[in-house]
């Protein structure tokens, strides 16, 4: 398609479900892949406050939409797993911070690992242009992503 043709709402919407559909059942075999005992949202919390941390809990859940106490619950899991430590804000002594351990990195770099390997095996059973277009594919999804973001 050029850039001077257009596409019906029923088209895009079609499309949209498809990739929908494709981006989850992905999504859920790479969680599959992780063999972890970590939830989603364990691993999503982990992930940020590895990217963003030290955090509060009240700004884990900000970063991941989640209430407050889903947060408090999630990190408390992860504490007791010794992937994360609390210790007390020294502004406000009711508060904690949370930052990732040794531990936690490692869990990450291993389930990162997992699933990367997992899909490098997919992608070598792909011709070289079927490989070339996800990987467009990916660069926009990127892009469609960082503009959510701004």
């Amino acid at each position: 398609m050029t850039g001077t043709e257009t596409t019906s709402t029923q088209d895009l919407s079609e499309q949209a479900a498809r990739l929908r559909l494709a981006v989850n059942r992905m999504a859920r075999r790479l969680r599959q892949e992780g063999n972890t005992e970590l939830g989603p949202a364990s691993i999503a919390a982990l992930a940020s406050i590895e990217r963003s941390g030290p955090l509060t809990p009240s700004e884990l859940a900000r970063i991941e939409a989640i209430q407050r106490p889903t947060a408090t619950r999630i990190l408390g899991r992860l504490a007791e797993l010794g992937l994360v430590t609390r210790t007390a804000d020294p502004s406000d002594g009711r508060c904690s911070i949370v930052q990732i351990t040794g531990d936690g990195r490692r869990t990450l770099n291993r389930l990162r690992k997992r699933k990367t390997a997992f899909l490098a095996r997919k992608l070598r059973t792909l011709s070289d242009d079927d490989v070339a277009t996800l990987a467009r594919a990916a660069e926009i999804l990127e892009q469609v992503l960082e503009e959510d973001r701004s």
